[in-house]
């Protein structure tokens, strides 16, 4: 029997689905999609390779529309030709026994008029993003808010079509769903906008018309996730106290685990320095068993990943899986000492690791010299 917890199977709360270990891979951008958002057989590849260890695998972004494009690179899941190929994909993932999840989004405001070839950046409200070259976005009409909620619905459609087990709704990083929920980005005077319950609506919306899509065309049990920011750093901003008001709705749906999206499993409050309380654990407190929680953020080694099972149902490694593909493999194998925890720049290529995706690498990280390189690499 192994020593690490995190090996064991989980089975959900709300369905009759086991993973086979409590390990998930992240989703991670990549940029490896053709410019249409059809997947490449380099993606398949990629994820081909890091398939089959962890108990489930989520993808990188995929926008449910045309005005939902982030970047460049990005899968899509607006439109029925895209299926063939993410059914590829789905089944790459899904090597042994692994549960393969699309995430699925809409940018919002968190785009340019250049990746829409012309057409001007959408949000909740005309406010540009507080970053430095970000265009000010036009609101979506309610006619839109009601069309977006139901490209959510069809997104989900497509992916019960192409052979996943489940979709992950993201409602973190800035996109367009934490757009609605903000008060920063949402300066509604409308329905979907104003008070912290008006700017719940949204979010919630789309969660029910997903949950209305599985019940109508999946033919088994289907996994709903839902990933959040828990806070932001803009006046206005979403607080702590916001999202938890956010995660007691989200108890009274039928989403099978929360995705809380940080840079640190044991993250204190940003917003409150003063405040030495881990976020996960405040979090794991308000949903007090209703779904289980994915943590993630910095974890590397098997001792830090056991570590954050002790405290959370389901841990993800991000950065550590792309340049160690068969990571839980040598765990479960006991051949911990040949984790690989650096890289050569002469590994890039057998990791599948392009130049577009090393800049994306690079961003995360704050730099080239931040990837953990065995040497310089120029």
């Amino acid at each position: 029997m192994s020593k690490y917890d995190f090996l064991k199977p989980f089975t959900f709360k709300n369905k009759p689905i086991t993973l086979k270990n409590r390990v998930v891979i992240p989703p991670i951008t990549e940029r490896m999609a053709f410019e249409d958002g059809t997947v490449t057989n380099d993606e398949i590849a990629y994820y081909a390779q890091r398939a089959g260890g962890a108990g489930m695998f989520i993808t990188g972004t995929a926008n449910v529309n045309a005005l939902g494009k982030g970047f460049e690179g990005e899968l899509s899941i607006a439109d029925d030709k895209f299926i063939p190929q993410l059914s590829k994909l789905a089944a790459a993932m899904k090597n042994n026994h692994t549960k393969a999840i699309l995430q699925i989004f809409s940018a919002g405001r968190m785009t340019n008029s250049k990746i829409l070839r012309g057409q001007q950046p959408i949000s909740a409200s005309a406010v540009a993003a507080p970053r430095e070259g970000y265009e000010v976005p036009r609101a979506l009409t309610s006619e839109e808010v009601l069309q977006t909620i139901e490209d959510f619905g069809e997104a989900t459609r497509r992916a019960i079509a192409a052979g996943f087990d489940g979709v992950e709704v993201h409602g973190a990083n800035t996109y367009l769903i934490q757009q609605f929920f903000s008060p920063h980005s949402n300066r509604r005077t409308d329905a979907w906008g104003g008070s912290l319950e008006k700017r719940m609506k949204f979010p919630l919306a789309i969660v029910k018309k997903i949950t209305e899509t599985i019940e109508q065309y999946s033919n088994k049990p289907f996994i709903l996730g839902y990933r959040i920011s828990p806070e932001e750093l803009e006046e206005p901003g979403i607080t702590l106290t916001d999202t938890l008001a956010l995660i007691r709705k989200l108890k009274e749906t039928k989403i099978d685990y929360l995705h809380v999206s940080q840079s640190d499993v044991w993250q204190t409050s940003k917003r409150d320095t003063s405040n030495d309380a881990i976020i996960n654990e405040i979090i794991k407190k308000e949903v007090n068993g209703a779904f289980p929680i994915i943590v993630v953020g910095g974890l590397k080694t098997p001792d830090e990943v056991q570590k954050a099972a002790a405290s959370f149902d389901l841990v993800a490694l991000g950065h550590e899986i792309i340049w160690e593909p068969k990571w839980v493999q040598k765990v479960e194998n006991g051949d911990e000492n040949a984790i690989r925890y650096a890289i050569s720049p002469a590994d890039l290529a057998d990791l599948g690791i392009a130049p577009s995706f090393l800049g994306i690498i690079a961003m995360t990280v704050g730099g080239v010299e931040n990837i953990p390189f065995t040497r310089k690499y120029c």
